[in-house]
């Protein structure tokens, strides 16, 4: 007959094995995976200083504009103190709108993400304090126009989820090709965000509310939940007040939820519709 102490310690080691299995699954592997599925391409392109990855549609497709999204911050830390080694993202919200976007897309990866962590000049100063420096920014500006070249379009729209949408909008005044960008749950107030929440100030980085000004001819649309508790839609309504831009807040969504599910609407959608939930 089984004790009980043998029977409980089956459950732990069956739950070990759940666990340790699940983590083989690195979020690097899980985006190619996505990737694949979507038709993408991945390709490791240089900047200045970095390199970069970037997902692109297999095949060429119509439109006039190119859509290059830009993901969060991914996972800089596990928990409040501990520095991650490898920051992708484990949600990858901006690319999984990306799939959603039928016309000309570029998913355009951050230094030191995607598998590159390790690649010099990385250090985790990258994806934790700079993760917003002047050289990231360049280094993406730079990738950006040799892809706009690439792709034999003349107009941008950036599309940042969360961080990305920091950088959207520092990445815009390098590139003139760049004339709208969307952000999504944007972390536009840095400062601010990182004092809401007990962060060290992000030293090194840029901050679009003090890197004024900003180009003028670039049309900003904001896109906030209701119910976000990482970067509240009030926060976003205060910057958009200096850094312009209209601002719409769709209740019950949060920093996550349910953007992937409603891009296809918003995308058959002008910016300037009415949109509801």
């Amino acid at each position: 007959m089984i004790s009980d102490r043998a029977r409980h310690l089956g459950r732990f080691l069956a739950g070990f094995v759940v666990v340790g299995l699940s983590a083989c699954i690195s979020p690097q592997a899980q985006i190619d995976r996505l990737a694949r599925e979507g038709l993408l391409v991945r390709e490791v392109v240089s900047g200045s200083p970095f390199r970069h990855v970037v997902y692109r549609p297999l095949t060429p497709r119509v439109g006039s504009v190119l859509h290059v999204y830009l993901e969060g911050d991914g996972t800089p830390y596990v928990g409040r103190t501990q520095i991650t080694s490898d920051p992708t993202s484990r949600t990858a919200v901006a690319l999984k709108l990306m799939l959603e976007d039928p016309g000309p897309t570029l998913y355009l990866g951050r230094p030191c993400y995607l598998g590159l962590a390790h690649e010099p000049p990385c250090d985790a100063s990258y994806w934790t304090l700079r993760r917003f420096s002047p050289d990231v920014v360049q280094s993406l500006a730079i990738v950006l126009n040799l892809e706009l070249a690439r792709s034999g379009l003349r107009r941008i729209t950036i599309i940042g989820h969360s961080g990305g949408a920091t950088l959207a909008i520092l990445i815009a005044d390098r590139v003139p090709a760049v004339d709208r960008v969307i952000t999504i749950a944007g972390n536009l107030d840095v400062a601010g965000w990182a004092q809401l929440h007990g962060y060290a100030p992000l030293t090194g980085s840029l901050d679009p509310l003090t890197s004024a000004p900003h180009r003028s001819d670039v049309t900003l649309l904001h896109l906030a939940g209701a119910a976000d508790r990482n970067i509240p839609a009030t926060m976003i309504q205060g910057a958009a007040q200096r850094l312009g831009g209209r601002v719409i807040v769709i209740p019950r969504y949060d920093h996550l939820c349910c953007w992937v599910a409603y891009w296809p609407f918003f995308l058959r959608q002008d910016s300037d519709s009415t949109m509801t939930d």
